[in-house]
């Protein structure tokens, strides 16, 4: 059901990187890229993640509540990329674990604050 999900940035170049580097383990690419925005995927037909410059042109802010949750494979590669996130600056916001009944996950903010869930059930 969900096509894409973008995520506010003030520095698409640094974004970038931080997202093709975490990305990379779980086989996501970029897709589509622009001047304003970049997109990456698993593949066609699958739902993207966009890093993109708000289109108002002002200030890229993370929203309060807002939380891009990423499904992968298994409970390892959930701490593996939570730790990777932390390596490339990101900031810890839940240590990789069981949460309620079959739910692990792993949550950290990305370099402009946005949050991110890694799970798996």
């Amino acid at each position: 059901m969900i096509g894409y999900v973008t995520l506010g940035t003030n520095d698409l170049a640094r974004a970038g990187k931080f997202y093709d580097e975490l990305l990379a383990p779980i086989g996501a690419k970029r897709a589509m890229e622009m001047d304003r925005f970049i997109a990456w995927t698993t593949g066609a037909g699958a739902p993207m993640l966009l890093a993109m410059k708000p289109f108002d042109g002002q200030q890229a802010t993370p929203g309060n509540g807002t939380m891009v949750a990423i499904h992968v494979a298994d409970h390892a590669q959930i701490d593996a990329l939570h730790a990777k996130a932390l390596a490339l600056g990101g900031k810890d916001e839940g240590a990789p674990g069981p949460r309620a009944g079959s739910f692990y996950g792993g949550y950290v903010r990305d370099l402009d604050g946005n949050k991110l869930c890694f799970f798996n059930m």
